[in-house]
């Protein structure tokens, strides 16, 4: 059986300040649906962060359902779609029975029976021919009641042990263990940080209370002949294991993907065993540049820089090392982008770092100007709290996560504005 495994596509995303990114978007589904065609994909499976708010714009929504309709056309006989931390599980789950009937799996939360997780996929002849165990973000409420008392290292302990344990239930499930004993493969979903993955820094926030890294390799069951994983936008094994991976963001996220490539990855399952693996370059339709340096290195690599290979203008992170005066340093540099505006913009403008207090007197390099909108709730928080003791800064982040999810539960309105995230 052939299987595609993609995730974080973060639909309806805002880039910035503001700028779109349905286009890119848009022309990924299109090149996904090619694809799924010309490779013979019979299932497909979707790990997570379907969008990019709990609070899609419409335009967001009318992308995915345009997508899932469209795929109807192509061979495809299954589609799975899990809920990421960036979904809304109420808003995913809402079209779950309609979408059944298309064959398509919607898990956007942790549902009550745990067996609505595992969904056994047909072959063309209608024997089962891929289990799969579609696990959703897993939330604090899906995973433990506080303790009274409970230490920092004793809370992390008890959510990895949580973790391991909703996978390792279902690893042992009747269903899932029958089958595999009649040589069907089984394919778990994820979406989350395990150890030894590699986050971006400023893109991928933590998405498990005390800290990253709760779960490791070792703590999906060898029953999985495959773990689809969602959340880290680079793509990536876990544990040095081939057959635990993170597909990766098909659309670079932020400025610190610009350099990660784009993929998705084709699974050739030939029974019950780890699959052939066969990763799937995304074409990319608009380069995210870095243009960091003095300012004569700047302005030499805007004019030369060559967007010919790409369909759409080019974004760029603009930094400049200067002790000329702010004023000549934007002067410089906004002249070699307006010249070159067809292939390159600067959505944030162009920041400017001091080199020098005074000739001759080399200062320490000043932080580059940051906006309170570039930040995520999680990135001003984890400043607030730097600097604190070790076990204060894990209770307090604790403490901060759940809060922020029941607010988010309650008013998700109040937290759809946020920037670049997992």
């Amino acid at each position: 059986m052939r299987v595609l495994h993609t995730a974080d596509w973060h639909l309806g995303q805002h880039f910035l300040t503001g700028q779109e990114r349905l286009t890119e978007q848009k022309a990924f589904l299109n090149w996904l649906l090619a694809t799924v065609q010309t490779e013979g994909v019979e299932a497909l499976v979707l790990a997570g962060d379907v969008f990019d708010t709990t609070t899609p714009s419409h335009a967001a929504q009318e992308l995915y359902y345009d997508f899932l309709v469209r795929m109807q056309g192509t061979g495809c006989r299954d589609i799975v779609v899990v809920g990421g931390n960036h979904d809304s599980p109420t808003l995913l789950n809402a079209s779950r029975r309609l979408l059944r009937a298309l064959r398509i799996q919607v898990i956007g939360g942790v549902p009550a029976e745990a067996e609505e997780q595992i969904v056994a996929l047909g072959a063309a002849d209608g024997r089962p021919s891929l289990v799969v165990c579609a696990v959703p973000f897993l939330r604090d409420r899906d995973l433990r009641l506080a303790v009274a008392g409970e230490t920092p290292d004793e809370r992390q302990l008890r959510i990895r042990n949580s973790i391991a344990g909703h996978y390792r239930g279902l690893s042992e499930h009747d269903l899932v263990r029958r089958l595999r004993e009649q040589d069907v493969p089984v394919l778990a979903t994820g979406h989350l940080y395990a150890a030894g993955g590699e986050a971006r820094e400023g893109a991928e926030r933590d998405v498990h209370i005390g800290g990253l890294g709760v779960i490791g390799a070792e703590h999906f069951p060898a029953a999985f002949d495959y773990v689809a994983l969602g959340h880290l936008h680079r793509p990536q094994m876990v544990g040095g294991q081939a057959r635990i991976r993170y597909s990766g963001s098909p659309v670079p996220l932020s400025f610190t993907e610009a350099d990660d490539r784009q993929q998705v990855l084709l699974l050739e399952f030939a029974g019950a065993g780890e699959p052939t693996i066969t990763a799937l370059p995304v074409p990319v339709t608009r380069r995210l540049q870095r243009f960091h340096g003095e300012l004569e290195e700047v302005e030499a690599a805007i004019l030369a820089f060559d967007n010919e290979a790409f369909e759409l203008v080019a974004w760029a992170d603009v930094l400049v090392k200067s002790d000329e005066a702010p004023t000549e340093v934007q002067r410089r540099v906004q002249t070699a982008l307006k010249e070159r505006r067809a292939a390159v913009l600067a959505p944030r403008g162009v920041r400017h770092q001091r080199l020098t207090d005074a000739p001759g007197v080399v200062a320490e390099a000043s932080a580059p100007i940051e906006h309170l909108h570039e930040l995520t709730v999680e990135e001003v928080f984890r400043r607030r709290v730097a600097g604190l003791p070790p076990e204060r800064t894990a209770t307090l982040t604790a403490t901060f996560q759940e809060l922020r999810q029941l607010l988010a539960e309650a008013d998700p309105q109040a937290w759809s504005g946020e920037g670049t995230g997992d």
